[in-house]
């Protein structure tokens, strides 16, 4: 099978740069996939669980909002965050899903003036680390 060069990119560090045979990501307007040999494009992604695979191997990583390019045999991906899901802190994560909960439960109730926008990106992020985890963990295919 064909191959396409996967490569995901933070202002820190380069995530992923590695040959896979298909890319899916969460677009702004719904999911996607990648193969090789795909025409051009560019997506705006949102928040979300990435996912690739290199013949049986299935790899996973958690993704904050950016874009992607798909270019010349190549896709790469600019993202505020991404964390493979072995770097994973579960722990963490499900620290920050409680701490956005009660945040949002606050501004529902009323009790406290926050960014409910904020709030919700902070429980999604958290929840997209814990579904990359878990489907890693269990090597649970999509």
């Amino acid at each position: 099978m064909a191959k396409i060069l996967l490569e995901v990119v933070t202002p820190d560090r380069v995530v992923v740069s590695e040959e896979v045979d298909i890319v899916t990501a969460p677009g702004v307007e719904g999911e996607f996939g990648v193969l090789a040999n795909h025409a051009p494009m560019i997506a705006a992604v949102k928040i979300g669980p990435l996912h690739y695979r290199v013949g049986d191997k299935e790899e996973w990583v958690a993704i904050s909002g950016g874009f992607c390019e798909v270019s010349r045999n190549k896709i790469t991906f600019l993202v505020e965050a991404a964390e493979r899901a072995y770097e994973i802190d579960v722990e963490r994560a499900l620290r920050a899903k409680e701490r956005a909960e009660k945040r949002i439960q606050a501004y529902l109730a009323r009790t406290e003036e926050i960014d409910y926008a904020r709030a919700r990106a902070a429980l999604q992020r958290a929840l997209t680390r814990l579904y990359v985890a878990e489907r890693a963990k269990r090597g649970v295919p999509r």
